[in-house]
């Protein structure tokens, strides 16, 4: 999948109070930010950096708490990132800023005032004086060198992203804007120039079609687009459709967000008496058949059939190359879950549907790594009394060695290093490569990690060291064009060896035979590992378990790290938390590994 290029940025909590507040539009409130911590300071003893937002459309997350213990609800600052320890009553909404003055310390967010979600609260109760936690941004995108003109397409919560591309022009091109609104009312003035375009369309909130055609009915222009667009998120999925295949705009020109989630409307008050008492409701533990049902539709490439269109049962039957009752048998179970809907015969995708085959990740649920984690889960039980991991007995191989020789395995997991670039961002401040002259970088991340240490000033060779299928993986990632070595054997003479997230896909003893090996290799170590699940994602128990069962541990804690690595003769001389649950541990040899 393309990836867009990305400028990441410390990750820093910031506490801010309101200047002013107005109200741009009745549907719209500026509110104007200000304090010390918007430029340089301290927290707990670490130096931040100041404020920076260089682009148009990055985003902001602040920070609210439903119980207003705002205290339990703030990350963990870290000294060039952020920790999310779990927390119920935590509010997090990401917004745009739409002015930052750096020179007078101003920023600017505007927020739609509309529903009853807990920013909207806020922004209508915000006074001169309020207080207001935020954290980041995290990252800018950088646009291609190549844009002949610009698309900036979206709802009322976009115009903040696109008043501030009109207001700094980071690109010097020609502009068509479309924009829906709830009400005539909601317009604002842009500062267009000659060439620009808009079009306003009043639409309702819940009006799913109305971006997708107004876009259609824009004139084309020549020359290379990129497309920008931000809005509720179903309403994007034929947006992004059009972008893609009928406009054929490449992945690497192409920005679609969803910036929120209209929630389904409420079912109606069930009647009274008898009848209300005889529809049961849902209780225990959810059916695991949805689930199923979802993968086997995905890989009988029924969902993505109907992702060009509705079908009857019986053109889905002959996609699938199976019996038409298999189908309405399968079918059932879809609709029943809101995947598809079906009407007679006829069938469409659902709400969900439509999510999943938008989302590429909420795919790999059902498709790729993670679901066959959830698979090997059926053989838990045994795996637990006998030891070993439920992977392994299930697969009958190890999740390494499947990794060792399977390249679309191998990419699934250093596809999860995308993470690194955020917490990384400290990365030249470490004093272990003052004096190292040679790095040998293993593990899923080792790619993310040699990129980011070649910018770090110094001379020094780097060597990307893996087993030959994920080698080539890196390989093909890195380009002709790298300067970094690869070899498929740890070298002997490295001044320091670093594992990149190499440990989370590894059995124990697996973990300890790569630390013998780099202890043959380098008389230092760092180990860039994800030990902490994410404390904002409402999963986290779940790949708790999932960890558990690929590798036979549940997820390691530092401590863990340590005992494995004395086993393979090496003594822990650093430990510091990094951000989002990944931590560095800095290894020196024993002299004699039976100490």
């Amino acid at each position: 999948m393309a990836q867009h290029r990305l400028r990441t940025h410390p990750l820093v909590l910031r506490r801010v109070e309101v200047a002013r507040v107005v109200d741009v539009t009745p549907r719209m409130r500026r509110v104007t930010l200000v304090g010390p911590e918007l430029g340089a300071f301290e927290r707990d003893g670490l130096p931040m950096p100041a404020f920076d937002a260089p682009w148009f459309d990055d985003h902001v997350k602040i920070v609210l708490a439903a119980d207003g213990d705002l205290a339990a609800a703030l990350p963990v600052q870290r000294a060039h990132g952020i920790d999310w320890p779990p927390a119920p009553n935590r509010q997090g909404r990401d917004y745009t800023p739409r002015r930052w003055d750096a020179v007078s310390g101003e920023l600017d967010l505007d927020l739609v005032l509309h529903g009853d979600g807990p920013a909207a609260a806020w922004a209508q109760s915000a006074r001169p004086g309020s207080e207001l936690w935020f954290v980041g941004p995290k990252a800018s995108t950088v646009w291609p060198d190549d844009v002949d003109w610009a698309l900036l397409a979206g709802d009322e919560t976009a115009l903040p992203a696109i008043g501030r591309f009109l207001d700094e022009r980071p690109v010097d091109v020609p502009v068509q804007v479309v924009v829906t609104i709830g009400v005539e009312a909601a317009r604002q003035d842009l500062a267009l120039r000659a060439g620009d375009s808009v079009r306003w369309v009043v639409a309702p909130e819940g009006d799913r079609a109305a971006l997708d055609d107004a876009v259609r009915d824009l004139d084309w222009w020549p020359g290379q687009v990129y497309a920008w667009a931000a809005s509720e998120s179903r309403t994007l999925l034929p947006v992004r459709r059009y972008l893609t295949r009928e406009r054929a705009v490449p992945r690497t020109h192409v920005d679609v967000t969803g910036y929120w989630h209209a929630e389904p409307a409420a079912a109606p008050a069930p009647a009274q008496g008898p009848a209300a008492e005889a529809e049961p409701q849902p209780t225990g533990v959810p059916s695991p058949v949805p689930w199923f049902a979802t993968r086997a539709a995905l890989q009988l490439g029924l969902l993505d059939e109907l992702g060009a269109g509705p079908r009857d049962l019986a053109t889905l039957a002959e996609v699938a190359r199976v019996a038409p009752g298999a189908v309405r048998a399968l079918v059932g179970v879809l609709a029943a879950s809101g995947v598809v809907t079906l009407d007679g015969d006829k069938v469409a995708l659902g709400d969900a549907g439509e999510d999943l085959l938008d989302d590429e990740h909420e795919r790999e649920e059902y498709e790729g790594l993670e679901a066959d984690a959830v698979l090997a889960l059926a053989a838990l039980a045994p795996a637990l009394r006998d030891g070993g991991p439920a992977w392994s007995r299930a697969r009958g191989r190890s999740l390494r060695a499947e990794v060792e020789a399977d390249a679309d395995r191998a990419a699934e997991v250093v596809e999860g290093a995308d993470v690194l670039p955020y917490v990384l961002t400290g990365l030249g401040t470490w004093p272990i490569w003052a004096d190292a002259r040679s790095v040998a970088l293993g593990g899923p991340g080792a790619l993310v990690v040699a990129d980011l240490l070649a910018e770090v000033p110094g001379d020094r060779a780097t060597t990307l060291v893996e087993d030959a299928v994920p080698l080539g993986v890196l390989r093909e990632q890195a380009g002709a064009a790298t300067t970094h070595a690869a070899a498929e054997t740890w070298p002997p003479a490295a001044d320091v060896a670093v594992s990149a997230l190499g440990t989370g896909h590894r059995t124990d003893d697996e973990v300890v035979d790569l630390l013998v090996v780099m202890r043959t290799a380098a008389p230092r170590a760092v180990l860039v590992e994800d030990f902490t699940p994410d404390g904002l994602s409402p999963h986290a128990h779940e790949h708790a378990l999932l960890s558990l069962a690929t590798t036979g541990t549940a997820p390691r804690t530092p401590d863990d790290v340590a005992r494995l690595a004395e086993r393979a003769g090496w003594r822990v001389e650093r430990h510091e938390a990094l951000g989002w649950g990944v931590e560095r541990v800095e290894l020196a040899a024993l002299d004699d590994p039976a100490q």
